[in-house]
């Protein structure tokens, strides 16, 4: 494996733990409150922690895409659902299940052979402006071919989002390319048209993925998790000449990883453990699935806060609320009525 193959390997590997940990963080903050508005996250250092191990994640995933091709760098984003497991786990309170093991060995094991068979040196060549604009007009095309509505719009939302989002990817290895290159201008035509691609890609990547986990988690999360590296593999034998290795032999080699890590994708999504009896009575499910889709009714509520009674009519309760004023029974004088 070339120094420029194993620098993508290490880098990626410390984004998708901090992708897993802000995850989680996220998602332990959303149980703990209900009903938070933008103004409270903004105030609360948990949630600007994770804002931070997010960007943290981002940016050493452009910096993998500067030193490893897309056949590599993009599959290992799997490695965030791997290392959510335990990071979940313990944040749960429980043990890794079986299936999460199972998952976890395989995807792991798919990723080592699309290594050996996809590593190469560094990405030397970038995407043209009029072949930037054809990929992103074909992508936006088949995006749209995708939201039309009919059966299964998770799945088809999925798809689009995962390849809203590895073309992001494939476009933001060209824009790094491109700028970091001494024989050009920094602010090339190339290079602001790029950036402004990603962005519009990006951004629709997110939108879709919510879009597709609202009628269930393990399904869509699956189908972004592999349709975004399947988007940047095809840019990057096509377009930027990123072979794989050994011939028909690394052709097989990659394919049989393709589909060991996409077994293993599949049982860390579909995997929703029992909760453990000497831990937290909670059924979480995956910490990643959660953010990704997590809605008001989904998290866990905080404790009741203990109220006290002001005068007659009124609670006020202990939360900075203010008082919340509930009306008399008039057939049961000094009992409230429900909520």
């Amino acid at each position: 494996m070339s120094a420029a193959a194993l620098a993508a390997l290490g880098l990626s590997l410390v984004s998708a733990v901090a992708y897993a940990l802000a995850a989680v963080a996220q998602e332990r903050l959303a149980a703990r409150s209900t009903g938070t508005g933008l103004l409270r996250l903004l105030g609360t250092g948990a949630w600007w922690s994770a804002v931070g191990l997010n960007a943290a994640a981002a940016l050493l995933h452009v910096v993998a895409l500067k030193y490893g091709p897309l056949t590599v760098v993009q599959p290992l984003g799997a490695l965030t659902l791997v290392a959510a497991v335990p990071l979940g786990a313990r944040a749960a309170g429980r043990r890794v299940s079986a299936v999460e093991w199972r998952g976890t060995a395989l995807t792991l094991l798919g990723l080592a052979a699309l290594l050996v068979a996809a590593s190469g040196p560094a990405p030397s060549r970038v995407l043209s402006l009029p072949a930037a604009l054809l990929v992103a007009g074909a992508t936006a095309a088949a995006i749209g071919l995708l939201s039309w509505p009919g059966a299964r719009p998770g799945l088809r939302h999925a798809t689009a989002s995962g390849f809203a989002s590895g073309v992001a990817s494939a476009l933001t290895q060209t824009v790094t390319v491109a700028a970091t290159d001494r024989s050009g201008p920094v602010l090339s035509t190339e290079v602001i048209v790029g950036a402004v691609l990603v962005a519009a890609f990006a951004v629709g990547g997110l939108l879709l993925s919510q879009t597709a986990y609202r009628g269930g988690l393990g399904a869509p999360l699956a189908v972004v998790t592999l349709a975004n590296p399947v988007a940047a593999a095809v840019i990057g034998l096509s377009l930027l000449g990123q072979g794989l290795r050994g011939g028909a032999g690394g052709v097989l080699l990659a394919v049989a990883g393709a589909g060991l890590a996409a077994w293993g994708v599949l049982l860390l999504t579909r995997a929703t453990p029992a909760p453990d009896p000497g831990g937290p009575a909670a059924d979480d499910e995956h910490p990643v699935a959660a953010v990704l889709a997590l809605e008001p009714g989904t998290a866990t509520a905080e404790p009741a806060l203990v109220a006290r009674r002001s005068k007659p009519g009124t609670v006020t309760g202990t939360g900075g609320e203010g008082p919340a004023r509930v009306p008399r029974q008039p057939e049961q004088p000094g009992h409230l009525t429900a909520l």
